[in-house]
């Protein structure tokens, strides 16, 4: 390979990191700020995070058109092949996360003139807080490529899973004692599915930065600890 092809190549890797890295950030945005929106009836703020997911979208379409036309144009093998298709697969995780966060933005207007009890909404923060601090750090390893730190962030999977379960439990409380809380608990219900699943995809962009820089996948299955299916059922 020439100097200049060389170049070239490198190049369309440092775009797609850094493309990588500017959709990590609006996503983090976008979930921060639909929360926020969710918690003070925000209106306003609950449409821009709406209006930031086409951002999103086209920034994933732009990676992935760029690496089918890296692919065909320079053949790459091995480490540089994952590297390509890894992007593909974190920019897809990375827009799941930002219309998870529109869909909670989207639950604002159903839930505004509800009166949130403050114990559920510190709770859907809490549940928010570890799930952007897992998407965080495991940006912060996408940029290291460390396969320890990425392993160790898809084996802490299972604190977001308990506090889910813990608040799904909680809000099937509120909806027990007062039917008038059934409309807004269930909207609520959704919001927090929806953050413990942005924790799912945070562990999934780990996994797919572990399989870049080692080339094998994470050994053993990703520890669980959402039992929020198991809530109500005979024996519990």
């Amino acid at each position: 390979m020439s100097t200049h092809i060389a170049s070239v190549y490198d190049e369309d890797l440092k775009y797609l990191t850094r493309r990588i890295s500017e959709m990590g950030g609006l996503a983090e945005q976008m979930v921060a700020e639909s929360v926020r929106a969710l918690v003070n009836s925000d209106l306003a703020l609950a449409q821009k995070v709406i209006s930031d997911d086409t951002i999103l979208d086209e920034a994933e379409r732009q990676i992935g058109e760029k690496a089918i036309v890296t692919i065909a144009k320079r053949q790459p093998v091995a480490s540089d092949l994952r590297e390509i298709m890894g992007s593909i697969r974190i920019a897809a995780d990375l827009e799941r996360v930002g219309d998870l966060g529109k869909n909670n933005a989207k639950r604002v207007i159903a839930v505004a003139n509800a009166s949130l009890p403050r114990q559920l909404a510190r709770g859907l923060e809490h549940l928010a807080e570890l799930a952007l601090v897992q998407l965080k750090e495991v940006l912060d390893v996408y940029a290291s490529r460390s396969p320890e730190k990425a392993n160790s962030i898809r084996e802490r999977d299972n604190e977001i899973d308990a506090i889910y379960t813990s608040l799904f439990r909680e809000l099937l409380t509120y909806m027990m004692e007062d039917p008038r809380n059934i409309t807004p608990c269930t909207h609520l219900l959704f919001c927090a599915k929806n953050i413990e699943r942005i924790g799912d995809h945070a562990t999934n962009i780990a996994e797919t930065i572990y399989y870049m820089a080692t080339g094998a996948q994470p050994v053993g299955e990703r520890p669980k600890d959402d039992t929020a299916n198991t809530v109500g059922a005979i024996g519990n």
